[in-house]
Protein backbone atom coordinates (compact mmCIF):
# COMPACT_ATOMS: atom_id res chain seq x y z
CA UNK A 1 0.00 0.00 0.00
CA UNK A 2 1.26 3.46 -0.93
CA UNK A 3 0.69 5.86 1.96
CA UNK A 4 2.07 9.42 2.25
CA UNK A 5 4.05 10.51 5.27
CA UNK A 6 2.23 12.55 7.91
CA UNK A 7 1.56 16.17 6.96
CA UNK A 8 -0.46 19.15 8.14
CA UNK A 9 -3.27 20.60 6.02
CA UNK A 10 -4.57 24.14 5.64
CA UNK A 11 -7.02 25.67 3.18
CA UNK A 12 -6.22 29.13 1.82
CA UNK A 13 -9.10 31.58 1.45
CA UNK A 14 -7.25 34.10 -0.73
CA UNK A 15 -3.90 34.96 -2.25
CA UNK A 16 -2.69 36.87 0.81
CA UNK A 17 -3.79 34.04 3.07
CA UNK A 18 -1.93 31.52 0.93
CA UNK A 19 1.26 33.60 1.18
CA UNK A 20 0.74 33.90 4.94
CA UNK A 21 0.38 30.11 5.24
CA UNK A 22 3.48 29.48 3.10
CA UNK A 23 5.43 31.84 5.36
CA UNK A 24 4.06 30.22 8.53
CA UNK A 25 4.78 26.61 7.55
CA UNK A 26 8.14 27.36 5.96
CA UNK A 27 10.15 25.81 3.12
CA UNK A 28 8.73 22.30 3.52
CA UNK A 29 5.17 23.45 2.75
CA UNK A 30 3.66 22.74 -0.67
CA UNK A 31 0.68 24.17 -2.52
CA UNK A 32 -1.89 21.72 -3.83
CA UNK A 33 -4.51 22.39 -6.51
CA UNK A 34 -5.04 19.53 -8.97
CA UNK A 35 -2.51 17.36 -7.17
CA UNK A 36 -1.85 15.04 -10.11
CA UNK A 37 1.91 15.40 -9.81
CA UNK A 38 2.38 16.04 -6.10
CA UNK A 39 0.09 13.39 -4.61
CA UNK A 40 1.56 10.41 -6.52
CA UNK A 41 5.03 11.56 -5.45
CA UNK A 42 3.84 11.74 -1.85
CA UNK A 43 2.41 8.22 -2.02
CA UNK A 44 5.79 6.94 -3.19
CA UNK A 45 7.54 9.02 -0.49
CA UNK A 46 9.47 10.85 -3.22
CA UNK A 47 8.00 14.03 -1.76
CA UNK A 48 7.35 14.43 1.96
CA UNK A 49 6.03 17.95 2.58
CA UNK A 50 5.37 18.87 6.18
CA UNK A 51 2.27 20.84 5.19
CA UNK A 52 -0.14 21.00 2.26
CA UNK A 53 -1.83 24.32 1.52
CA UNK A 54 -5.00 23.84 -0.52
CA UNK A 55 -5.56 26.72 -2.96
CA UNK A 56 -8.65 25.37 -4.70
CA UNK A 57 -10.70 28.16 -3.16
CA UNK A 58 -8.74 30.94 -4.89
CA UNK A 59 -11.40 31.81 -7.45
CA UNK A 60 -9.58 35.01 -8.43
CA UNK A 61 -6.97 32.81 -10.14
CA UNK A 62 -9.45 30.83 -12.26
CA UNK A 63 -10.13 33.40 -14.98
CA UNK A 64 -9.08 33.67 -18.62
CA UNK A 65 -9.36 37.21 -19.91
CA UNK A 66 -7.94 39.72 -22.38
CA UNK A 67 -6.20 42.59 -20.59
CA UNK A 68 -4.32 45.40 -22.31
CA UNK A 69 -3.56 43.48 -25.48
CA UNK A 70 -2.49 40.36 -23.59
CA UNK A 71 -4.12 37.05 -22.81
CA UNK A 72 -4.10 36.58 -19.04
CA UNK A 73 -4.51 33.00 -17.81
CA UNK A 74 -4.99 32.53 -14.08
CA UNK A 75 -2.74 29.97 -12.42
CA UNK A 76 -5.78 28.01 -11.23
CA UNK A 77 -7.31 27.66 -14.71
CA UNK A 78 -7.87 23.95 -15.35
CA UNK A 79 -6.47 22.34 -18.47
CA UNK A 80 -10.00 21.67 -19.70
CA UNK A 81 -10.82 25.36 -19.31
CA UNK A 82 -7.82 26.43 -21.37
CA UNK A 83 -8.70 23.88 -24.05
CA UNK A 84 -12.33 25.04 -24.21
CA UNK A 85 -11.55 28.78 -24.27
CA UNK A 86 -12.64 30.44 -27.52
CA UNK A 87 -10.16 33.30 -27.17
CA UNK A 88 -7.29 30.84 -26.61
CA UNK A 89 -8.30 28.81 -29.65
CA UNK A 90 -8.56 31.95 -31.79
CA UNK A 91 -5.23 33.54 -30.89
CA UNK A 92 -3.04 30.68 -29.64
CA UNK A 93 -3.61 27.38 -31.49
CA UNK A 94 -0.34 26.07 -30.00
CA UNK A 95 -1.98 25.99 -26.57
CA UNK A 96 -5.03 24.22 -27.90
CA UNK A 97 -2.80 21.66 -29.66
CA UNK A 98 -0.82 21.02 -26.49
CA UNK A 99 -3.85 20.73 -24.23
CA UNK A 100 -5.44 18.13 -26.47
CA UNK A 101 -2.44 15.89 -25.81
CA UNK A 102 -2.17 16.32 -22.05
CA UNK A 103 -3.13 13.12 -20.23
CA UNK A 104 -6.88 12.37 -20.32
CA UNK A 105 -10.17 14.16 -19.51
CA UNK A 106 -9.96 13.22 -15.82
CA UNK A 107 -6.57 14.88 -15.45
CA UNK A 108 -7.50 17.86 -17.63
CA UNK A 109 -10.61 18.52 -15.54
CA UNK A 110 -8.56 18.90 -12.34
CA UNK A 111 -5.00 19.72 -13.29
CA UNK A 112 -4.09 23.41 -13.48
CA UNK A 113 -1.99 25.54 -15.80
CA UNK A 114 -0.02 27.00 -12.89
CA UNK A 115 0.60 23.61 -11.36
CA UNK A 116 2.03 22.29 -14.63
CA UNK A 117 4.45 25.20 -14.95
CA UNK A 118 5.51 25.19 -11.30
CA UNK A 119 6.16 21.44 -11.38
CA UNK A 120 8.84 22.18 -14.01
CA UNK A 121 8.75 18.61 -15.25
CA UNK A 122 11.24 18.23 -18.15
CA UNK A 123 8.52 16.46 -20.17
CA UNK A 124 5.74 18.99 -19.51
CA UNK A 125 3.81 20.20 -22.57
CA UNK A 126 2.71 23.71 -21.59
CA UNK A 127 6.22 24.78 -20.60
CA UNK A 128 7.44 24.40 -24.18
CA UNK A 129 4.33 26.06 -25.60
CA UNK A 130 4.51 29.11 -23.34
CA UNK A 131 8.27 29.42 -23.92
CA UNK A 132 7.71 29.47 -27.68
CA UNK A 133 5.12 32.22 -27.12
CA UNK A 134 7.52 34.20 -24.91
CA UNK A 135 4.96 34.47 -22.14
CA UNK A 136 5.54 36.24 -18.84
CA UNK A 137 4.57 34.97 -15.41
CA UNK A 138 3.20 37.10 -12.60
CA UNK A 139 4.05 35.93 -9.07
CA UNK A 140 3.36 37.33 -5.62
CA UNK A 141 5.11 36.83 -2.31
CA UNK A 142 5.79 38.63 0.97
CA UNK A 143 7.72 41.31 -0.92
CA UNK A 144 4.95 41.99 -3.43
CA UNK A 145 4.38 41.20 -7.10
CA UNK A 146 7.00 40.52 -9.72
CA UNK A 147 6.96 39.62 -13.41
CA UNK A 148 9.26 36.88 -14.73
CA UNK A 149 9.77 36.00 -18.41
CA UNK A 150 8.87 32.34 -18.76
CA UNK A 151 12.25 31.67 -20.37
CA UNK A 152 13.87 32.73 -17.10
CA UNK A 153 11.42 30.85 -14.88
CA UNK A 154 12.91 27.35 -15.09
CA UNK A 155 16.23 26.73 -13.33
CA UNK A 156 16.34 23.02 -14.09
CA UNK A 157 14.29 19.84 -13.71
CA UNK A 158 11.61 20.39 -11.05
CA UNK A 159 13.13 23.74 -10.06
CA UNK A 160 11.90 27.29 -10.70
CA UNK A 161 12.80 30.81 -9.60
CA UNK A 162 9.81 31.02 -7.24
CA UNK A 163 10.75 31.80 -3.66
CA UNK A 164 9.64 29.72 -0.69
CA UNK A 165 6.56 31.86 0.00
CA UNK A 166 5.80 32.97 -3.58
CA UNK A 167 2.65 32.08 -5.45
CA UNK A 168 2.18 32.08 -9.22
CA UNK A 169 -0.82 34.28 -10.06
CA UNK A 170 -1.15 34.22 -13.84
CA UNK A 171 0.46 33.71 -17.21
CA UNK A 172 0.37 36.60 -19.70
CA UNK A 173 0.90 36.29 -23.46
CA UNK A 174 0.91 39.23 -25.90
CA UNK A 175 -1.80 38.95 -28.54
CA UNK A 176 0.04 39.52 -31.81
CA UNK A 177 -0.30 38.51 -35.42
CA UNK A 178 1.38 35.14 -35.50
CA UNK A 179 0.76 31.50 -36.32
CA UNK A 180 1.56 28.56 -34.08
CA UNK A 181 1.38 24.80 -33.68
CA UNK A 182 2.44 21.96 -31.36
CA UNK A 183 3.47 18.46 -32.36
CA UNK A 184 4.20 15.53 -30.04
CA UNK A 185 5.20 11.88 -30.11
CA UNK A 186 4.09 9.73 -27.18
CA UNK A 187 4.20 6.01 -26.49
CA UNK A 188 0.45 5.90 -25.98
CA UNK A 189 -2.38 8.44 -25.88
CA UNK A 190 -2.12 10.76 -22.90
CA UNK A 191 1.42 9.72 -21.98
CA UNK A 192 4.35 12.00 -21.26
CA UNK A 193 6.12 13.04 -24.45
CA UNK A 194 8.96 11.08 -25.94
CA UNK A 195 9.60 14.42 -27.62
CA UNK A 196 7.49 17.42 -28.57
CA UNK A 197 7.93 20.77 -30.30
CA UNK A 198 6.06 24.06 -30.26
CA UNK A 199 6.49 26.57 -33.08
CA UNK A 200 5.46 30.22 -33.30
CA UNK A 201 6.03 32.31 -36.44
CA UNK A 202 5.54 36.01 -37.08
CA UNK A 203 5.64 36.83 -40.80
CA UNK A 204 5.86 40.04 -42.78
CA UNK A 205 6.37 40.36 -46.51
CA UNK A 206 7.05 36.65 -46.89
CA UNK A 207 9.84 36.73 -44.29
CA UNK A 208 10.01 35.37 -40.73
CA UNK A 209 10.37 38.39 -38.45
CA UNK A 210 10.25 36.44 -35.18
CA UNK A 211 10.29 32.75 -34.35
CA UNK A 212 9.66 30.78 -31.19
CA UNK A 213 10.61 27.11 -30.84
CA UNK A 214 9.89 25.24 -27.64
CA UNK A 215 11.07 21.67 -27.06
CA UNK A 216 10.08 19.27 -24.32
CA UNK A 217 11.43 15.94 -23.06
CA UNK A 218 14.72 16.32 -24.98
CA UNK A 219 16.86 18.36 -22.61
CA UNK A 220 16.57 21.70 -24.40
CA UNK A 221 17.92 24.48 -22.16
CA UNK A 222 14.91 26.21 -20.58
CA UNK A 223 12.69 24.34 -23.08
CA UNK A 224 13.95 26.56 -25.95
CA UNK A 225 15.91 26.07 -29.20
CA UNK A 226 17.36 29.57 -29.44
CA UNK A 227 19.86 28.92 -32.23
CA UNK A 228 17.11 27.50 -34.43
CA UNK A 229 14.98 30.56 -33.69
CA UNK A 230 17.78 32.91 -34.72
CA UNK A 231 18.40 30.94 -37.90
CA UNK A 232 14.78 31.27 -39.03
CA UNK A 233 14.55 35.04 -38.60
CA UNK A 234 15.09 37.03 -41.77
CA UNK A 235 14.40 34.20 -44.20
CA UNK A 236 11.36 32.76 -45.96
CA UNK A 237 9.14 30.19 -44.24
CA UNK A 238 9.94 27.39 -46.66
CA UNK A 239 10.77 23.70 -46.41
CA UNK A 240 14.51 24.19 -46.86
CA UNK A 241 14.80 26.59 -43.94
CA UNK A 242 12.45 24.51 -41.79
CA UNK A 243 14.61 21.44 -42.39
CA UNK A 244 17.76 23.30 -41.37
CA UNK A 245 16.04 24.78 -38.32
CA UNK A 246 15.02 21.27 -37.32
CA UNK A 247 18.59 20.05 -37.68
CA UNK A 248 19.85 22.92 -35.53
CA UNK A 249 17.18 22.28 -32.90
CA UNK A 250 18.14 18.61 -32.76
CA UNK A 251 21.77 19.55 -32.17
CA UNK A 252 20.86 22.07 -29.45
CA UNK A 253 18.98 19.67 -27.22
CA UNK A 254 20.62 17.37 -24.67
CA UNK A 255 18.37 14.31 -24.35
CA UNK A 256 19.01 11.42 -22.00
CA UNK A 257 18.50 7.78 -22.84
CA UNK A 258 15.66 6.15 -20.90
CA UNK A 259 12.74 3.76 -21.34
CA UNK A 260 11.31 6.08 -24.01
CA UNK A 261 14.30 5.79 -26.30
CA UNK A 262 18.03 6.32 -26.91
CA UNK A 263 19.69 9.70 -27.39
CA UNK A 264 19.97 9.53 -31.19
CA UNK A 265 16.29 8.68 -31.55
CA UNK A 266 15.27 11.61 -29.37
CA UNK A 267 17.48 14.01 -31.32
CA UNK A 268 15.89 12.76 -34.52
CA UNK A 269 12.42 13.32 -33.06
CA UNK A 270 13.33 16.82 -31.86
CA UNK A 271 14.44 17.75 -35.37
CA UNK A 272 11.50 16.12 -37.13
CA UNK A 273 8.86 17.50 -34.76
CA UNK A 274 10.35 20.98 -35.06
CA UNK A 275 9.91 20.76 -38.83
CA UNK A 276 6.35 19.46 -38.48
CA UNK A 277 5.38 22.19 -36.03
CA UNK A 278 6.92 24.90 -38.22
CA UNK A 279 5.17 23.49 -41.28
CA UNK A 280 1.83 23.43 -39.48
CA UNK A 281 2.28 26.98 -38.18
CA UNK A 282 3.14 28.23 -41.68
CA UNK A 283 0.07 26.50 -43.09
CA UNK A 284 -2.11 28.21 -40.52
CA UNK A 285 -0.55 31.56 -41.41
CA UNK A 286 -1.82 30.96 -44.95
CA UNK A 287 -5.29 30.12 -43.67
CA UNK A 288 -4.87 26.39 -44.08
CA UNK A 289 -5.66 24.44 -40.90
CA UNK A 290 -2.93 21.90 -40.16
Amino acid sequence: MQVPATFQYARATGVEHAIELLTRYGPEARLVAGGHSLLPMMKLRLAQPEALIDINGLDELTRIRVDGGELAVGAMVRHAGLLASAVVGEHFPVLRDAERMIADPLVRNRGTVGGSLCQADPSEDLSAAFCALRATLVARGPDGRRVVPVREFFLGPYETVLGEAELLLEVRVPIRSHASAYRKVERRAGDWAVAAAAAVLELSGGVVTEAGIGLTAVGAPRFVAEEAERYLCGGPPDEERFAEAGRVAGEECRPSADQRGPVDYKRHLAAELTVRALRAAAARAQGQEA
